[in-house]
């Protein structure tokens, strides 16, 4: 199939917006960190991305605060502001078997390589893929406008991701952000 290789952003703003319907759990207990990697070590592929707090000061950037791993039909929250990123976490992270796809990937493992070293094995970035296909732009916004024709809404991107509680809004926000790319690549290589 081939694929227009820009959109604009109005283009993208009357689109249909994309949505994970799934289920979504916040994970903010080793316990649960260890139950989590479990079940994620036994996945082919997962969608995988990460949220920081903004800071809105010139030269000031947070550690990463969330890092969201989604299967299908499950979307794994983790709560790095408040769990060290734990060996369980760091194995599938190093996983050549379980593939972790994402978008803008390097900036990410960059980000959580401050928080600890491991080597990053099994990731696939979009923005990597897509130009496999002809496609140009590189935003997440704008690949799903291209390859899914529905939008993803950034309306929480800017949001406090280390607040006590994660609204609905930015829990599905997270959960959409790492499972759309799995749709997404799924569809670019059928």
């Amino acid at each position: 199939m081939g694929y227009i290789p820009t959109i604009s952003n109005d283009e993208v703003a009357a689109l249909e917006a994309v949505h994970f319907d799934g289920a979504i759990e916040i994970v903010d207990s080793i316990e649960q960190l260890e139950r989590v990697c479990k079940v994620l070590s036994a996945e082919s592929m997962i969608g995988f991305d990460t949220e920081t707090r903004p800071s809105f000061k010139a030269g000031v950037t947070n550690k990463i605060a969330l890092m969201q791993l989604s299967t299908k039909h499950h979307c794994y929250l983790v709560r790095l502001n408040r769990l060290p990123l734990a060996r369980p976490l760091v194995a599938i992270l190093q996983s050549e078997q379980v593939k972790k796809v994402g978008a803008d990937v390097k900036n990410d493992i960059a980000g959580l390589q401050k928080l600890r070293h491991f080597t990053p094995r099994g990731f696939i970035d979009l923005q990597n893929e897509v130009v496999k296909y002809g496609i140009e732009d590189k935003s997440l916004r704008k690949i799903s406008g291209i390859v899914l024709g529905k939008k993803v809404s950034k309306a929480q991107r800017l949001s406090n991701w280390e607040a006590k509680q994660l609204t609905p809004q930015q829990q599905m926000y997270a959960a959409t952000d790492a499972w759309v790319c799995v749709e997404i690549y799924n569809k670019l290589t059928k």
